[in-house]
């Protein structure tokens, strides 16, 4: 019985799906001859039995160093009607936060404690207010020129849209701030945002060092795919999360479908479907979408 489906996925810019990568990946996982072109020489599905999951790291040890992403699915459910989704090196290019610290003058001080937290190494609320603290005194017009730095990651409007317009409920949560959440939410379309608050003297024009309380950290995008699953009488079966670092580990695990996008080894290592060569597309195309279903392009 095809219980799974392989779904393979190509970097546009750098290579491209033929036939015999097509037939290679069949073979290792004994899937069916059958399959489904998603997008010409970029994505197709491959319908699996069982025993596909554990042979997958067969199929990857034969992709590395290509350009491609083999992820592994069940086939019920495919179609998510929820998506949370984390914003900093996920939604948009940037860690925003750093982006905000190196304007400041205090960018390499700062970083290097993003890298600890997202690796798991420190506890993400401390983390978060040992960097804030560092700010206090700076002008909150800074803000405005981090702003200016951020880029969308390709396919973020596409994936956010696309299921939107297909009936999904799609949600932005964040341990960065508001400030940049609300904008990248607008510009993506997300139905609605979640972060922390930066705290502003707003008299001086100048950052506090402080945020609101509580901060909103890995436990916070847990409850929030929980509530909103609740909310919206969604199976969490049939649910979505995708992020890269160790705060948005619980909400991966719980979720249908947890991806983890070009993440910290940390996640890697406990989340097995992973987009770690292509764009945020593919979380559309593990979905089952044709790319002429996709909107937002």
């Amino acid at each position: 019985m095809m219980s799974f489906v392989l779904t393979l996925v190509a970097q546009r810019d750098a290579t491209t799906l033929d036939n015999a990568t097509i037939a290679l990946a069949r073979d290792a996982l004994d899937g069916a001859r059958d399959i489904t072109v998603l997008s010409p020489e970029e994505a197709v599905d491959i319908p699996c039995p069982t025993t596909a999951a554990e042979r997958l790291p067969a199929l990857h040890a034969a992709l590395e160093g290509r350009a491609i992403d083999a992820v592994l699915t069940h086939q019920a459910s495919r179609r998510k009607r929820l998506l949370v989704s984390d914003m900093d090196s996920t939604i948009v290019a940037n860690e925003t936060l750093d982006d905000l610290a190196a304007h400041a003058g205090i960018g390499e001080k700062i970083a290097t404690i993003t890298t600890r937290s997202m690796n798991g190494e420190l506890d993400f609320a401390t983390a978060l207010r040992e960097r804030v603290a560092l700010l206090k005194g700076f002008p909150s017009a800074l803000l405005e020129k981090a702003w200016k730095d951020v880029t969308l990651n390709e396919g973020a409007k596409e994936m956010v849209q696309t299921m939107h317009a297909h009936g999904a409920h799609t949600a932005l949560v964040s341990g960065g701030f508001t400030f940049f959440t609300s904008r990248v939410a607008g510009l993506c379309g997300f139905d609605e945002d979640h972060a922390n608050t930066l705290i502003v003297d707003e008299a001086q024009g100048l950052l506090t060092g402080e945020t609101g309380h509580p901060v909103l950290g890995p436990d916070t995008k847990l409850a929030l795919l929980e509530r909103l699953a609740a909310e919206h009488a969604v199976p969490l079966v049939e649910t979505l999360a995708i992020g890269d670092g160790a705060n948005d580990l619980p909400m991966l695990k719980k979720a249908g479908l947890g991806l983890a996008f070009h993440a910290k080894p940390v996640v890697r290592k406990a989340v097995a479907a992973q987009i770690n060569q292509t764009s945020l597309r593919t979380a559309l195309f593990v979905q089952g979408y044709p790319v002429s279903a996709f909107s937002g392009t």
